[in-house]
Parts: structure tokens; sequence; C-alpha cells
């Protein structure tokens, strides 16, 4: 396909910033969806890959450029998986603020009882998707996945989301203590780019066009 500008289903701009440190070098232009004024939609689907389309399609739609979105969340085994789909609104579900200190508060808060790493696993999950255009029949998904436990407090002041009481099991540390660039090597979300970037060149010249 030949790479030109994308329109990035998101309004984070810890995420924003993350996909331009990662497709930007390949050459693809990256633009966030509040530069053509589209608004967040809500997120109704069950699971990561429908939210994902769903956002893709109305950031398409608005912006008329292909369009890539993501829907990552962390599931945590002892909580059965939550708070998995509603990472980003888990504290608001439970009557709480939104911010990202109030759902790792809470999930801290659900796992006090919980002291030992075996009992804490848990994994950050993230789910690509790229449309040529909203109705785009054969849409691209990549997923990637970052294995680590959750910590017993916060560390690190870098980063976003859970990123301050997630310990990755690469480095053995929160995420939120990673530079830049070591994080988008080892990440969920730099593992699911890598691999729709591998899409995308593995499509040039092809239906893609």
């Amino acid at each position: 396909m030949k790479k030109g500008a994308l329109v990035f289903a998101s309004s984070n701009e810890g995420k924003v910033q993350e996909l331009k440190a990662l497709l930007e070098p390949l050459g693809f232009e990256i633009s966030a969806q509040q530069q053509f004024g589209v608004d967040a939609i809500e997120e109704t689907a069950l699971t990561f890959v429908e939210n994902a389309l769903l956002k893709a399609r109305h950031a398409s739609t608005i912006a008329g450029l292909p369009a890539i979105a993501d829907d990552s969340g962390l599931e945590i085994d002892a909580l059965d998986g939550a708070p998995g789909l509603y990472s980003a609104r888990y504290a608001e579900r439970h009557g709480r603020g939104s911010s990202d200190i109030d759902n790792y508060q809470l999930v801290l808060e659900q796992m006090a009882d919980l002291v030992h790493e075996a009992d804490r696993r848990a994994r950050f999950r993230t789910v690509i998707v790229y449309l040529r255009h909203p109705e785009d029949p054969s849409p691209l998904i990549a997923e990637g996945t970052w294995e680590g436990h959750v910590l017993m407090a916060p560390q690190g002041e870098t980063g976003f989301g859970y990123d301050p009481v997630f310990c990755n099991h690469d480095t053995h540390c929160s995420v939120a203590l990673l530079d830049k660039n070591t994080k988008n090597s080892l990440s969920h979300r730099g593992k699911a780019v890598r691999a729709m970037a591998k899409m995308l060149t593995e499509h040039a010249g092809s239906s893609l066009k």
C-alpha cells in the first residue's frame, strides 16, 4: 500500500504518542481523531475487536481517511479477567471517579488480601484494527499481550493507565519506571503495532490500495 495519512481513533494522548513513535518512522503520518473534530464514541461492544472496529469506523467516516483504532485492557486472573474490557472506566462503573489513579486504586483495594506474586498474575492486552474506509469488508486485525503481575503499591510516574501498578515480566519492574523506547519495544501495544505494520507492508500493492 502507499503509506500516508491515517487517523488514530483515540483521544488518549499517551496512546497517540506511543503509536506515533512506532509507526511514523515507517512512513505513516498519524493524526489523532480530535484534529478532525471526531468525538469519542461510546464503546458498547462486548469484545476488544468489536470495540476497536466501532471506533475505527466512526473516525474514518468523519475524517475521510483510513483509520487505526485499538482497544486495550488489563486482565487480572484473580479478578476473573477484570477490569478487562472496562479498564478505562473501571472505577467509574463502581461509582467512583474516572481517573487513572481511581482505576488502579480500586484494583489494589480488590486485591489487598493477595500477597503472593503468583496470585496477582495479570496481562495487558491490545487489539489494533486498520480500516481503509468505514465499510471496509476486510479489516486488518493485530493483537499483542504483555505478561506480568499487579504490584502491591504504585511505582514510578511515567506512562498512563495501569502502568504504575503493573510489573512486567521482561524487566521485572513497574511499567511506569521504563523509558519510552524500552516500553515500546516490550509492550502489548508495541507488539500489536509491529504486527500491524508487518501486515500493512505485506499487503503493499494488493487489495489495500
